[in-house]
């Protein structure tokens, strides 16, 4: 399943972004101080899930490229997106701890690619 590895790898990538860009809208939802009830009908909420299916799609398209076993662990990019979208549109603070982890994060990946033959 070489053939066309940079492809799954790409969409596995964007996958996870939009994943992330999902999860922001979640927290858009639920962070709003009108109550719950009108959290479970807002537009961010519907974009969230929206976001989420769009990403679990991706992800599907994906495999047709690679191995799960090859292209799953790109699912951990969600937790570096994630912390670049909360500091830029949320305005939350990652600690040095959460930085190292997502160096850790980043490491791994990168050690993922070069096992990769492409």
């Amino acid at each position: 399943m070489v053939e066309g590895l940079g492809w799954g790898i790409g969409l596995t990538v964007l996958s996870t972004f939009v994943g992330a860009v999902g999860a922001l809208f979640l927290k858009f939802s639920i962070s709003r101080k009108k109550g719950y009830h009108s959290s479970l009908i807002s537009p961010y909420l519907c974009g969230g899930l929206l976001f989420y299916g769009l990403s679990a799609l991706l992800f599907v398209f994906a495999l047709r490229f690679g191995d799960l076993s090859f292209l799953y662990p790109f699912a951990a990019l969600s937790y570096v997106w994630v912390a670049f979208l909360s500091v830029y549109f949320l305005q939350e603070r990652i600690t040095s701890y959460r930085w190292l982890g997502i160096l850790f994060i980043m490491m791994g990946i990168i050690l993922l690619g070069w096992g990769a033959t492409i």
